[in-house]
C-alpha cells in the first residue's frame, strides 16, 4: 500500500474528515482531496510531515503502512492494538495497565 490507501486507512482509522485533516495539519483541504484520488502522487517532505504530525502517525507509516520506530520484536498484529492504546482516555489506560499488571 502506498501513501493514498494508508492516509485514508489513517482517516477512516481516526474517524476524520479531510476538512479537520486541513486544519490540524495547515495544509489546503483541496491538497489532500488530491493526495486521496487515484492519480496521485506523494506529498512533498513539508506537507507528508505535517500531515503526519496532525495524524499522530510517522511518515514512514503514511508511506509504507510500517513504522520502524517501534522495536523490530513487536509484532506486526499487534501495530493496530498500539495505535488504539494511543488514544484511549487515562482512566481506560489505568484500567488496561491493572489487567495487565494481573496477568502476568
Amino acid at each position: 500500500m502506498g501513501f493514498r490507501e494508508n492516509l485514508k486507512d489513517e482517516l477512516k482509522y481516526q474517524d476524520l474528515k479531510v476538512k479537520e485533516l486541513a486544519v490540524k495539519a495547515g495544509v489546503p483541504k483541496r491538497t489532500i482531496d488530491h493526495y486521496l484520488t487515484e492519480n496521485s502522487y506523494t506529498p512533498s517532505a513539508d506537507t507528508a510531515v505535517k500531515i503526519a504530525q496532525a495524524l499522530k502517525v510517522s511518515v514512514e507509516y503514511l508511506v509504507t503502512g510500517k513504522d520502524s520506530s517501534f522495536h523490530p520484536e513487536i509484532n506486526e498484529k499487534i501495530f493496530p492494538q498500539i495505535k488504539k492504546l494511543n488514544q484511549i482516555s487515562d482512566d481506560d489506560f489505568e484500567f488496561f495497565e491493572e489487567v495487565l499488571r494481573r496477568l502476568g
